[in-house]
């Protein structure tokens, strides 16, 4: 019962305890604050990373791609029905973005998607910006350009399309989402949302037919230090899309005198899919007239034979709960005996190209780069670790001068009867107090950093924007990750009493061996 009591009235009466105190407080503090940004920015990447692709991945580290891609769907949809979902095709290429009005050209990626399949098979839907506001309006199929008109209130209206479409999203909107788009639906020249006005003022659509585009948010858009986009191109607007179409072999069609495919296209939405490097270079269009367009299609050989069709990837959603790991074994087995049973002569490009074909889940897709951010999460612990060694040292030093100033007290003990252990124990008590009270002080204080971290930047940008550490126009995401782990949050408690503990062993050792005699000789 002393122990307790003596290790509390130290607490109280000791203003030396404050720097122990103080020192646990800022390792804490400083720990949750570093692992949980880590740990928040690696889930992010976590999260995009499957939201971007799907369960398991079936591709090629090769631009002609693989062929018999839909045979191997149905065979897919055939021997596991209990294991995957559905499946879609992806062609991947390069190519040149040109605005021919503005001077305007950009190297591009090319994804070639079968949009309502591509939206079903991960969340890339959740980041088109006009669908957003104008639900089944975006399409990579042939369209005109839509343009506004008036009415005879002089109230500028869109076609009965869009307006319908806006109607049914302002039904399950967000009330304050509803007020921020009705103070400016839409514009001519600067605004969240881009139109052209018609030529004969009535809504409607206007413009040839052209392929539809959804281009990178950052490839077009200029992005404001708030992490806003500024859209100067309008919804509709008449772009060209370069590409080079090449043989199954791997050959420019036309040799060495080849040259740039133009594809008419039409900017229909912009994608935002929050990871910079996938916004800054991406342009998506419709699977089939991409595949069309770089002769990836089914083709005739001089000799009658025939060409199959070729993709770049095969996306993989499997059904609830079925494990990725498991579901990439049976798909590898499946793949396989499918390869086998096509009986290709080993030395054909076709089987050349199936042999290169990869079976990966998305994490092991990801793992490189999920790798390294779990590397660099554990160096900053380590170091943080090496750091707060100091608070060890520090408890270790204020408790060697109690101990030194309290022989009196601990002479006073042990003539009671107190055991050179119990003696012991009462300043092993008192550095758990130090530590739980310092912890829980950090604890708190670095929870708080945290949860406010994006508004503190925004107030220290506010006073001068060379403040600004985390910022939105350069990193992948919008915003710091602000969300503390009761499980983060609880280690750190811990191991943070421990290492008082730790601090205190010596000292409490030493009071531990004092004899009474020598409490005599001290005074």
């Amino acid at each position: 019962m002393y122990k307790w009591f003596l290790a509390q009235r130290y607490l109280y009466t000791k203003i030396i305890v404050v720097i122990p105190i103080i020192a646990v407080t800022l390792c804490v503090a400083m720990m949750i604050v570093v692992v949980s940004v880590m740990d928040g920015f690696l889930d992010m990447v976590k999260e995009r990373s499957r939201g971007l692709l799907s369960d398991v991945i079936v591709d090629v580290p090769t631009l002609q791609g693989f062929p018999y891609y839909e045979e191997f769907q149905a065979e897919l949809a055939r021997q596991l029905p209990d294991v995957v979902d559905r499946t879609t095709p992806v062609i991947y290429n390069y190519g040149i973005l040109r605005d021919p009005r503005v001077l305007y050209t950009k190297p591009v990626r090319v994804l070639g998607i079968r949009l309502d399949e591509y939206r079903r098979i991960n969340t890339f839907g959740e980041g088109l910006h006009y669908e957003r506001f104008f639900p089944g309006t975006t399409t990579l199929s042939p369209q005109p350009r839509p343009v506004f008109g008036f009415n005879e209130e002089g109230e500028a209206l869109l076609p009965a399309e869009y307006r319908e479409a806006n109607r049914v999203w302002r039904e399950s909107a967000d009330p304050a989402e509803v007020a921020e788009f009705d103070q400016r639906p839409f514009d001519q020249t600067r605004a969240d949302r881009l139109f052209f006005a018609a030529l004969d003022d009535q809504p409607g659509y206007e413009g040839p037919e052209r392929h539809g585009v959804i281009i990178g948010a950052d490839v077009i858009h200029d992005r404001l230090p708030d992490g806003r986009y500024q859209r100067v191109f309008q919804k509709g607007r008449d772009m060209t899309l370069g590409i080079l179409p090449m043989t199954s072999t791997g050959a420019l069609v036309g040799g060495q005198s080849a040259s740039l495919v133009t594809l008419p296209v039409r900017y229909v939405d912009d994608s935002r899919t929050k990871v910079y490097e996938i916004d800054s270079v991406s342009v998506y269009v419709d699977f089939e007239w991409l595949q069309y367009s770089l002769m990836m299609d089914r083709q005739q050989r001089e000799d009658g034979s025939e060409i199959p069709a070729r993709c770049s990837q095969l996306l993989v959603s499997l059904k609830p709960g079925v494990d990725y790991n498991a579901a990439r074994d049976r798909i590898a087995t499946v793949w396989a005996s499918f390869r086998d049973d096509l009986r290709l002569n080993p030395l054909s490009t076709e089987a050349q190209l199936l042999d290169l074909v990869d079976i990966q889940t998305w994490e092991e897709r990801q793992r490189p780069f999920i790798s390294a951010i779990e590397k660099e999460k554990v160096l900053m612990m380590v170091l943080l670790g090496l750091i707060s060694f100091v608070s060890i040292a520090v408890v270790g030093c204020v408790f060697y001068m109690i101990v030194d100033k309290k022989t009196r007290d601990i002479g006073i003990l042990k003539a009671l009867g107190a055991s050179a252990g119990g003696v012991a124990m009462t300043f092993i008590l008192f550095a758990v107090v130090v530590g739980a009270v310092g912890s829980l002080l950090g604890a708190a204080g670095g929870s708080a950093f945290v949860y406010y971290i994006n508004d503190i930047q925004d107030w220290l940008a506010s006073l001068n924007p060379a403040l600004r550490v985390w910022s939105p126009d350069v990193y992948s995401f919008d915003t710091i990750p602000n969300v503390v782990k009761p499980l983060v949050a609880s280690s750190v408690i811990v191991i943070a009493v421990l290492a008082s503990v730790i601090g205190a062993a010596f000292p409490a050792g030493k009071a531990g061996l004092v004899w009474p005699a020598e409490t005599l000789r001290y005074e």
